[in-house]
């Protein structure tokens, strides 16, 4: 048999021409990519925001298509991150964050600008939102009325009704932006509307609060579990420039910032990656129910604490109550005793 190194001749062109069209395959997966920069310094806040005088938004060019907009510590502590990616037929605004007054937060006004000119007036605008808590939803309003503009809503039913998704949380739904397709998938756990996007144009996976350089708060851990498999098996053959959350909650370090802090020195970057998708489910596999710090991501059910940090008070309250109780008893019967013992002999 001819052979070369111990490997029959078929058998090794088959293996050269498999190898080529995988190859081939990756290489065009790759080309098709569009190039973008996460070279950005977002705004710090301060720790006393009278001080500064940061603009109330922060708009980053990835490329000429994709924007990646934050809201200031100093506007909000929750400081939440928007992305707008715009194709040839419409673009997609992915939350409108947590301030709605125009005055105090121009989001509309903004993203406008940004839009390109279609006919005599702008490129059609579709708002939709990771998932229904208020800074993710707070600017809502300031687009409900704007012409072109479509607002999807928060609420599950609507979710589902938009995406076509029947069989939530099951399926994978499209928004077709013109030469730009988003892939819409099902994430609760966080929060039971959650969504996450994944844009084929750049490779960026939006990940709301799915998954952030911070707290990864989980209110349904067995969703949680579902949902981290479902996506890391959709990302696995698939390629991610980067995974963009919602907020940034963690120093360069990894050291969280104390909660509501309007200032965050040397922050972490908001971009993690593919392979801290495919961690995650193993690291939610390891979650107590309560908080865990495995030292790469920090999961923590804040509804289980807070109920836990009030039965802890309760007790403690009704614990020093009991001992209050027992020292006044005590007390009453000590100056009973003394009393007895001083009482007069009758017969002297």
């Amino acid at each position: 048999m001819n052979e070369y190194r111990g490997i029959p001749a078929k058998a090794s062109v088959q293996t050269v021409l498999f190898g080529t069209l995988l190859f081939c395959a990756l290489t065009s997966s790759l080309a098709q990519i569009a190039p973008g920069s996460m070279d950005v310094h977002w705004n710090e806040g301060a720790s006393d925001c009278t001080k500064v005088a940061y603009p109330p938004l922060q708009v980053h060019s990835y490329n000429a298509q994709t924007f990646i907009l934050r809201q200031n510590l100093c506007a909000t502590f929750e400081a939440p991150f928007l992305y707008l990616l715009v194709g040839t037929s419409k673009a997609l605004l992915i939350d409108t964050g947590d301030v709605s007054d125009p005055q105090k937060m121009p989001l509309a006004k903004t993203v406008l600008d940004l839009l390109p000119a279609s006919g005599s007036g702008k490129l059609p605008l579709l708002v939709v939102h990771t998932h229904r808590h208020l800074d993710h939803r707070s600017g809502d309003s300031q687009f409900a009325s704007l012409p072109n503009v479509q607002v999807v809503g928060y609420e599950l039913e609507s979710v589902k009704r938009f995406y076509q998704l029947a069989n939530w949380p099951n399926g994978v739904a499209q928004i077709d932006l013109g030469g730009r397709t988003v892939d819409v998938i099902p994430a609760p756990g966080h929060n039971e509307t959650e969504v996450v996007f994944y844009d084929r144009n750049t490779g960026l996976f939006c990940s709301g609060d799915f998954l952030i350089p911070g707290r990864l708060l989980i209110d349904d851990t067995s969703a949680e579990m579902a949902s981290v498999k479902r996506i890391a098996d959709f990302v696995r053959e698939r390629p991610v420039s980067y995974v963009l959350g919602g907020h940034i909650e963690k120093d360069a370090s990894g050291i969280l910032f104390d909660w509501e802090s309007p200032f965050h020195p040397h922050e972490h970057a908001l971009q993690l990656t593919k392979d801290d998708l495919l961690a995650l489910p193993a690291a939610v596999g390891k979650f107590n129910g309560f908080y865990t710090n495995d030292g790469r991501f920090v999961l923590m059910n804040s509804i289980r604490i807070l109920i836990a940090f009030a039965l802890g008070s309760l007790a403690i309250i009704v614990g020093l109550g009991w001992l209050g109780v027992r020292f006044l008893r005590r007390r009453r019967a000590n100056s009973r005793s003394a009393g007895k013992t001083l009482k007069p002999d009758p017969l002297r």
